[in-house]
């Protein structure tokens, strides 16, 4: 009696926060390029369009349920991927967690959840896929930062805060990992995004979609792409993504 052959292993791009904007951009953006996208959220029901689409194009992924702020599950789902798929040659934390308040109305309990969806989330993801590559000697682990990471504006402390921490993780990961082989970059996207959140709560500011005066997510994702692809003599750490009118 003959066995079937497991199916070999494949490179796999983990993408953590994969939306119907951002995130499904990059997870196809590396679909395309041959890497088993594979895409978390906490609900798996919402990433089915997503998978089905990078499939009916030609690539690979997985959707995966698990909550970022939860180090079991994080664990788990590093591990899963490892075995079932492949090795995870990059992570992209793509969480964003923006929520506007006032700091006299703002809640201890949002506040911290806030902090743990957009900071803690990034910590853990981004230890366990490091202790992985680390091991192999490669590796690309990006975080999607935003302005609220370079400034704190007034109505956005939570946000402000949480961001800016996610800045300083990354810069404390890329200069002890890059040694190691293993390029650390963060991303700040300052502007507003093509997505329905922009469309329906500014429309003002969605009228210069026309004039390039929103990010185009597929844009976003391409400059993902080439910080993977980037040689390590010439390493990105920080890359600033805005559109050509946008006010800094």
């Amino acid at each position: 009696m003959t066995s079937q052959a497991e199916p070999p292993l494949r490179p796999a791009a983990l993408i953590v926060g994969a939306g119907d904007a951002t995130g499904g951009a990059i997870a196809k953006r590396f679909a395309r390029e041959g890497l088993v996208a594979c895409v978390t959220r906490r609900s798996a029901d919402k990433l089915a369009p997503l998978v089905d689409e990078i499939t009916r194009l030609g690539g690979q992924a997985r959707g995966f349920a698990s909550d970022a702020r939860k180090e079991d599950e994080v664990v788990a789902l590093v591990d899963t991927i490892e075995r079932e798929v492949g090795p995870i040659e990059v992570m992209v934390f793509n969480i964003g967690a923006n929520v506007p308040c006032s700091i006299l109305d703002e809640t201890a309990r949002k506040y911290f959840k806030i902090w743990e969806m957009a900071c803690f989330g990034g910590f853990l993801a981004g230890r366990e896929v490091a202790r992985r590559m680390v091991a192999r000697g490669r590796g690309t682990i990006l975080f999607t930062g935003a302005t609220a990471g370079l400034r704190g504006s007034a109505n956005f402390a939570a946000f402000a805060g949480a961001k800016h921490a996610l800045r300083a993780l990354a810069q404390s990961m890329a200069r002890e990992l890059g040694p190691k082989n293993i390029h650390v970059a963060h991303v700040v996207v300052d502007g507003a995004i093509d997505t329905d959140f922009i469309r329906e709560s500014f429309p003002e500011r969605y009228a210069l979609k026309d004039q390039d005066g929103i990010l185009n997510p597929d844009h976003i994702a391409d400059n993902y792409w080439h910080l993977h692809a980037q040689p390590r003599d010439a390493w990105t750490h920080e890359l600033d993504l805005r559109p050509w009118m946008e006010r800094w």
